[in-house]
């Protein structure tokens, strides 16, 4: 990748939204601090903590003057975020989660791929992880970034491609995309909820192959089991497909997919826990909707059509087949 001359003029913002994350954090903050851009703003929200991930911040303010701390009653992510949101100052933001980490060349990286494209989001590989931090991996220096509409790569997302998801990490906005864009207090998926007016607005995407983002996977996580929270993704793909269909019609095929890809894993969450019948006829009766449509589209990934092949056999098998497969949510 050429290095940008006028990337040290660029000031970005670091929102890291905390709670109780006391045994992660400071190795999350010590990622960021030890970043080669120095020009930062980092936004630390403790969003009502009741262990010691408040004090942990106070203490890395006292000895970073680019960190402010941030203490407000528990309100959840998008509050957090939406708190740092509302008062940073840098010319791109980034989105780092409390318990995560990332390369010592994350926001240097990714300011080059956004500058030199003449991009407004640059995005970049992520790796998932248990308790084991995994070695720092090589970097494709040289390697230019891929470039995409932003439209393009709003449907990627959409149809899951490989690279290509939601969240709001592992990814650099300009901060003025986000004037008038919050996330939806009190959902979650709320990344889901703002991906297609955020990419509405983006003329043009740099991808970039090094994997600078560690997501930490949890044991307990509420990604990891069901509970009627995860109701949240279908109704709010419920509401992207209308409104998609009122404003781009064309991008229909892919949010059906998504919705599919959804239906499925909740489903199977849905088949080892108790009290989630009618979650599970709601999956069902979605599946069985969407599959056609989604048979016949090329652009539909596989575990979606291996899916769809094997739901003719019926709810009931389907479930035993497929429960405990890694690609549908365990």
């Amino acid at each position: 990748m050429t290095p940008v001359a006028s990337a040290a003029n660029h000031r970005v913002s670091v929102i890291v939204p905390v709670y109780n994350v006391e045994q992660y954090i400071a190795q999350c903050l010590d990622s960021i601090v030890a970043q080669t851009h120095r020009d930062l703003e980092v936004l630390l929200v403790n969003d009502g903590s009741t262990d010691g991930s408040g004090r942990i911040c106070d203490e890395y303010a006292t000895r970073d003057s680019r960190i402010c701390v941030i203490h407000k009653p528990n309100g959840g992510l998008s509050d957090a975020r939406n708190a740092a949101l509302d008062v940073m100052t840098g010319d791109c933001v980034v989105m780092i989660d409390g318990d995560d980490m990332v390369h010592p060349r994350y926001v240097e990286r990714l300011l080059a791929a956004l500058l030199c494209s003449e991009a407004d989001v640059a995005m970049c590989g992520w790796r998932s992880f248990d308790e084991t931090v995994p070695p720092t991996p090589p970097l494709a220096d040289g390697v230019p970034p891929t470039i995409y509409s932003g439209r393009d790569a709003l449907q990627r997302m959409l149809y899951q491609r490989k690279g290509f998801n939601h969240s709001a990490c592992w990814r650099m906005f300009k901060s003025e995309f986000w004037k008038n864009i919050r996330f939806p207090k009190g959902l979650l998926y709320e990344d889901l909820a703002v991906i297609y007016p955020l990419m509405c607005r983006v003329n043009k995407v740099a991808v970039i192959p090094d994997e600078l983002y560690d997501y930490r996977l949890r044991a307990g996580s509420i990604t990891k089991r069901m509970s009627r929270r995860r109701t949240d993704v279908l109704d709010i793909l419920d509401a992207l497909e209308k409104r998609v269909s009122a404003e781009d019609a064309g991008l229909l095929p892919a949010v059906r997919s998504r919705r599919l890809s959804a239906s499925f894993n909740l489903l199977l969450l849905c088949a080892d826990e108790a009290g989630f019948e009618d979650v599970s006829r709601r999956c069902w009766d979605g599946i069985k909707t969407l599959r056609m449509g989604c048979l016949a589209d090329a652009r539909v990934r596989l575990k979606n059509k291996a899916g769809i092949v094997c739901s003719f056999l019926g709810r009931r098998l389907f479930t035993a087949l497929f429960r405990h497969v890694p690609a549908y949510g365990r």
